[in-house]
């Protein structure tokens, strides 16, 4: 099963169906698995198109829209959300074109920025107890993502894999403690840079309330994916290291049944035993 994605002048053919607004389709926008599109409004603007199957409009506005806006009066380089629609079953978004262009590698300038950015969302949801905080989805499925069956059945070191993250889910709460933002897909590929000074960090689609710090495992996944600068990987596996085991094991197991799942689905078969040598690495 893998996930839908965007057909992006459907989406488009919706908000003119439904607003009047005619936005014309560019074309896709660079990395991602899912995907998003660049469009224009009438008047040249240029901006992000999206849509979350299965999502409401109601739960994104008490979830990722809420979480941005909060950042976003701090001065946090997020996009604001210029339309959001619900088209059946799913939520259609056009999001604010931030400048720069993803980072490719991270270099020490760039992991000392994402880690700046990183500590700039401590405490920021205090008292928003109307933020759902995240979940692990360690003893259940996530919502297209973190998959538990097509990691059992992959493989007997899969099985035991997900026999491992569903042991060390039963011994933690499901769901992470904590006052902060977690953008949940801290990853470097979405964070945007020009000439190497970060100028935007996007897709806050899973967004929510919990430890910050999830996103620096995120963050470590994301560096795996492909050779990194000298001494950078270790210097983010020394802050990990650092880490009370109760916040990077559990946080670690999420990461580890979210890559390992999505590679079984979508990715070829030599992929899935990459991420699983990582996922093993803490597990």
């Amino acid at each position: 099963m893998r996930a839908e994605r965007l057909d992006a002048d459907r989406a488009a053919a919706a908000v003119h169906a439904r607003t009047g607004v005619r936005l014309v389709v560019e074309g896709p926008c660079a990395g991602g698995e899912v995907g998003a599109a660049y469009v224009r409004w009438p008047d040249g603007r240029r901006s992000v198109l999206k849509s979350r199957p299965g999502a409401r409009i109601e739960e994104l506005r008490a979830g990722p829209l809420a979480v941005c806006e909060v950042l976003g009066a701090r001065g946090y380089p997020c996009p604001s959300t210029e339309l959001a629609l619900q088209v059946d079953g799913a939520a259609v978004l056009v999001q604010q074109l931030l400048p720069g262009a993803p980072l490719e590698l991270l270099d020490h300038h760039g992991l000392d920025q994402a880690l700046a950015l990183n500590e700039s969302q401590s405490g920021l949801l205090a008292g928003r107890a109307d933020i759902a905080s995240m979940n692990l989805h360690l003893l259940d499925d996530g919502p297209g993502y973190c998959l538990h069956e097509p990691l059992r059945r992959h493989s007997r070191r899969g099985a035991a894999l997900e026999h491992r993250i569903r042991s060390l889910g039963a011994d933690h709460p499901p769901r992470l403690a904590g006052d902060h933002v977690v953008h949940q897909d801290f990853h470097h590929g979405n964070l945007l840079a020009v000439d190497g000074t970060v100028t935007g960090v996007i897709d806050w689609d899973g967004a929510g309330r919990g430890d910050r710090r999830f996103d620096l495992v995120t963050l470590r996944f994301g560096l795996h994916a492909q050779e990194q600068p000298p001494g950078v990987v270790r210097r983010l596996d020394g802050i990990l290291d650092a880490l009370p085991e109760d916040v990077l094991r559990p946080c670690w197991a999420h990461m580890s049944l979210r890559m390992t799942d999505w590679a079984v689905r979508h990715f070829a078969p030599g992929e899935v035993e990459h991420w699983m040598d990582l996922a093993e690495q803490r597990l």
